[in-house]
């Protein structure tokens, strides 16, 4: 039942959000290397990091992806085929003129950027269209916008917390709210692919 609602809600899919934490960055390099400069959807991620340093996401994974990486910025307008990366010591949210807006309230969950506040606002905005992937860390942050994205209609993937290097946060979307699907990397990658490629 479950697999076969959500391989109903992957044929619309116009957008995708990502949230991890602790153990984020291998478990991103894991789903998002190889993305092909063909790739047509754009990919938000917040990924917990300190406020008082520099992110160097971009440039990593620039050497993992043939899509443009960006560092989200205010204003900007959302492309379709570029990976965006949350700054430190902003919130990223997704405006309904589909453009981002970065503001500096106080920590969600302990974290600024915060993955609820990032996958709250894209699902006010696209709605059933929006696919959520939430993956390893050591807290609750992501579980509520998680269960914002399925209220919406949208897809919502957790990584089985057997796999990832801390649980807390995959368990607690899964407690919220029953996701679609609970992949291990690997097929989270396939889906990434198959979503944005077809």
């Amino acid at each position: 039942m479950v697999q076969s609602a959500s391989s109903a809600k992957e044929g619309k899919i116009a957008a995708i959000a990502i949230g991890a934490s602790a153990g984020g960055v291998d478990a991103l390099l894991r789903i998002l290397s190889g993305l092909p400069a063909s790739y047509r959807l754009p990919i938000f991620v917040v990924l917990h990091m300190r406020d008082d340093r520099e992110s160097r996401l971009t440039d990593v994974f620039a050497q993992h992806v043939r899509v443009p990486v960006r560092q989200a910025r205010d204003k900007e307008d959302i492309e379709a085929g570029v990976l965006y990366f949350a700054g430190p010591g902003y919130h990223l949210s997704i405006e309904q003129d589909r453009s981002f807006s970065l503001s500096g309230e106080d920590p969600v969950h302990y974290s600024r950027p915060a993955i609820d506040i990032l996958m709250s606002s894209a699902a006010d905005v696209y709605g059933h269209a929006l696919a959520g992937f939430l993956l390893t860390g050591a807290n609750q942050d992501g579980a509520e916008g998680m269960a914002n994205i399925h209220e919406a209609g949208g897809l919502t993937v957790v990584q089985d917390p057997k796999e990832a290097q801390i649980s807390t946060m995959p368990q607690a979307a899964i407690d919220r709210s029953q996701p679609d699907l609970i992949l291990p990397l690997l097929e989270m990658h396939a889906l990434l692919m198959k979503l944005g490629t077809t």
